[in-house]
C-alpha cells in the first residue's frame, strides 16, 4: 500500500474557539505540554498537525477519533491498539506534513530561513539556505523513521542503508520537505490543505 501524504499550509492565526476544538485532538501528554507553552502563536502547528492526523486517519480507515498514542523509548509516536498502522507528523512555522502507511516512516517539513554561512558548512557542506534545509529535513526524516532520535541529525549525514529510500515532496514555496521509508514504491498522492479547508 503507497504511503500517504497530507500537508497543510497555515496563513492565519486560530481563533480562541477553534483552538478550543482542536485541544481535545490531541494525545494527553501533548496537550499537556502544548498548553504549558507561554506563546498561544506556537501552540497553531501542533495543534494543525494532530487535526490533520485525524483527517487522514479518517479517509484512510474511517477511524472516527485518535487511537491511544504511546512513546517509543526513543520518543517515536506509534498506535500500541493499531500495529499495522504506522504514522508520522512534522510541523514547521506556518506549514504541517502527516504520512501514514502499513510500514515505518519519517517525515519532515521546514521553512526555509536565514541560517548562518558557517553553520551550512559546518553542518551539510552547502553554501545556500536551500540546500541547508533539504540536507536537514533529509537528516530528520530518516532518524523520524529509524527511531534513532533527533541526536543523530546533527553529526555529518551518512548514505542511504540498502533498502533505506528517501524522497524529497514538493509541499509550498519556501519550504523543504522529505519522507523516510523502506519501501521501493513511490509515495501515493500528497493532499493539501489550508487552514480554512480543514476546519
Amino acid at each position: 500500500m503507497p504511503i500517504e501524504l497530507w500537508t497543510a499550509r497555515m496563513e492565519r492565526p486560530l481563533s480562541e474557539p477553534e483552538r478550543e476544538a482542536m485541544l481535545p485532538l490531541l494525545p494527553p501528554d501533548r496537550r499537556e505540554r502544548l498548553l504549558r507553552m507561554k506563546e498561544e502563536e506556537k501552540q497553531r502547528e501542533p495543534l494543525c498537525a494532530y487535526l490533520i492526523l485525524c483527517l487522514a486517519l479518517r479517509q484512510k480507515y474511517g477511524w472516527r477519533s485518535l487511537p491511544e498514542v504511546a512513546l517509543s523509548r526513543l520518543g517515536k509516536p506509534y498506535f500500541p491498539g493499531h500495529p499495522d498502522v504506522h504514522f508520522n507528523i512534522s510541523h514547521s512555522s506556518g506549514a504541517v506534513l502527516v504520512g501514514v502507511s502499513d510500514q515505518e516512516l519519517g517525515v519532515d517539513i521546514e521553512r526555509i530561513r536565514p541560517v548562518g554561512q558557517r553553520m551550512m558548512v559546518r553542518m551539510a557542506h552547502v553554501s545556500t539556505e536551500e540546500a541547508f534545509f533539504k540536507s536537514w529535513v533529509r537528516r530528520e526524516a530518516r532518524a523520524k523513521r529509524s527511531g534513532a532520535g533527533v541526536g543523530t541529525i546533527m553529526r555529518s549525514e551518512s548514505p542511504l542503508l540498502p533498502g533505506e529510500f528517501y524522497y524529497e515532496l514538493d509541499t509550498f514555496p519556501g519550504y523543504a520537505a522529505g519522507l523516510a521509508t523502506r519501501s521501493r514504491e513511490l509515495p501515493g498522492k500528497l493532499h493539501r490543505y489550508s487552514l480554512d479547508d480543514m476546519l
